[in-house]
């Protein structure tokens, strides 16, 4: 057994520090999950805001707009001017603008709101994980990180059973409501237990460097929305995301020429920082993808509830909750390696099992399946998530906070753009022979989406069951078509983790765990900033 010889580094509350940390981070994943199950409530123009599909999706694409485009914005925020004051700030911006959503008198009130949440949640997410490096002893940062990775996962799985409890027993708003006691309690929180922390050595403010990374991944998210909503030919989607390119390419030559760039660019050069991020990404970009289809599935094809349909994402929280903070053990014994390999490789069958799902699989099936990818991925985000703040020193853990926190934001989105998209139009190929008979408007409808089948059905008397099977019939196909594309980039992500990730080293030999010592490993001079 190996016993640590040098004294432990980190700080004498860590773990407490930890806990307050995950309860601030929950608030913003719940977020993120927890508006889906309340889409239909807040349609309905009696018991919510009447609002239009447009709006709905615009009711969360505004807090992911804001959310994605600002996340790197705030890690760079966050080690200048102060981890602890920087979490606060997102905390309070949180609860105010959950707050506001939740009394929102319109659908444009309400957006609004989200957008503000959205930079609540900028703050928040990147500084919890680089106060986790800063208050952790790299021995064991890694074990801490599959705490945090399991707090997203559990934020995940359980957003939609929080959501369906409560409307069942109170109105549309309460699903924000409840964002503000868990606020209050975070910043008292963190006032008491979390220590400032900040780059000592902060140097000149990259400026320009900053707000080309806000236009360019703003634009970049946009274009992501617009392509999957409209599809990605239409010229305010593709024209978007040809901009953020170069933009983002523009961000890069900048940042490769300046003496104090605000992202090293050359740290991409280490393969177990960009593979470690490409991995990120990867497995974001499948797994949200699937669960984007798997909503629908549950709810309308099985007829399940919110808070039912809620219920069988257990399984991957309890995954995540089991499995993630033990991948550090795995990692020291099997190497990041073997271990992210083998994690995407079952988030791959996971998804794959879903091409075996139709209208009368047993639900059993389901809840196994959402528990192999809940497996999979907590044996990938900790052991991805700790390479990628390791390769950094702790004064700057905010940047690669923002850097994780952003490609998963990034990939999550295109994820459910793209194969929502697939989804989109396999259904509306299919759909198109049932619905040739029904008036223009209807059929307008019911080729639109699985969900306005289900209301024209509702409308058309005996006739409206046909329509229904056909339907269910040409979503699940089409959810097939989409099961395989996550498959493929779940595969994708095990290719980069199988080539580039490091494996275990000889023993004896202790790993470099820093970007100077990785870079020299790899004859990479990175940018001396002193």
């Amino acid at each position: 057994m190996d016993v640590p010889t040098a004294e432990n580094t980190g700080h004498p509350r860590r773990w407490a520090i930890l806990a307050v940390l995950v309860i601030s981070l929950l608030v913003v994943v719940l977020d993120n999950t927890v508006l889906n199950v309340a889409l239909r409530t807040i349609a309905d123009p009696d018991e919510g805001l009447g609002a239009s599909q447009s709006q709905l999706e615009w009711a969360i694409n505004s807090y992911t707009l804001v959310f994605a485009g600002l996340l790197f914005t705030a890690g760079i925020l966050a080690d200048r001017l102060g981890r602890r004051i920087t979490l606060t700030v997102g905390l309070a911006l949180f609860g105010i603008a959950s707050l506001v959503s939740a009394y929102a008198q319109t659908a444009d009130q309400l957006i609004w709101a989200r957008a503000l949440m959205g930079l609540g949640a900028a703050a928040i997410m990147p500084s919890t994980l680089s106060i986790i490096s800063n208050v952790f002893d790299p021995r064991e940062r890694g074990r801490a990180i599959g705490v945090w990775a399991g707090a997203v996962g559990l934020g995940v799985a359980i957003g939609p059973i929080v959501g369906g409890l409560l409307l069942e027993h109170f109105w549309w708003g309460s699903v924000f409501l409840i964002n503000v006691p868990v606020v209050i309690a975070g910043v008292v929180l963190v006032s008491v237990l979390v220590p400032e922390s900040r780059d000592p050595r902060p140097g000149r403010i990259d400026i320009v460097g900053v707000l080309l990374s806000i236009v360019g991944l703003t634009l970049l998210t946009y274009g992501v929305i617009e392509g999957g909503e409209k599809g990605f030919g239409q010229p305010e989607a593709w024209g978007t995301l040809v901009a953020a390119v170069a933009v983002l390419t523009g961000f890069i030559l900048y940042e490769r020429r300046i003496a104090f760039p605000s992202l090293d660019v050359k740290l991409f050069a280490i393969p177990q920082f960009s593979a470690s991020v490409g991995a990120i990404g990867l497995v974001f970009f499948a797994a949200m993808g699937a669960m984007f289809f798997s909503a629908f599935y549950l709810q309308l094809v099985r007829g399940y509830g919110p808070l039912a349909s809620g219920a069988l994402f257990v399984p991957f929280a309890v995954a995540q909750m089991v499995f993630a903070p033990r991948s550090a053990a795995m990692v020291k014994r099997f190497g990041p390696k073997l271990v992210s390999t083998v994690g995407l490789l079952l988030v791959a069958a996971g998804l794959a099992g879903w091409l075996v799902v139709g209208e009368t699989t047993p639900i059993w099936i389901v809840g196994a399946l959402f528990f192999l990818m809940g497996v999979g991925m907590a044996n990938v985000m900790p052991p991805a998530t700790e390479a990628i703040m390791s390769v950094l020193p702790r004064e700057k853990a905010g940047v690669g906070s923002a850097v994780s926190n952003t490609i998963r934001q990034i990939g999550g989105a295109l994820g459910v753009a793209a194969l929502g998209a697939i989804v989109s139009s396999s259904y509306r190929d299919d759909v198109t022979t049932a619905t040739a008979g029904l008036p223009d408007a209807a059929r307008e409808v019911a080729q639109e989406s699985i969900s306005g089948a289900y209301g024209v059905a509702a409308q058309a008397g005996p006739g409206g069951a046909a329509l229904i099977s056909s339907a269910n019939d040409a979503f699940i196909t089409a959810m097939h078509y989409a099961s395989i594309g996550s498959t493929i980039f779940a595969l994708l992500g095990a290719l980069v983790a199988a080539v580039w990730l490091p494996g275990k080293p000889p023993a004896g030999v202790p790993a470099p765990t820093t970007a100077e010592g990785l870079a020299e490993e790899q004859g990479i001079a990175l940018v001396d900033a002193s």
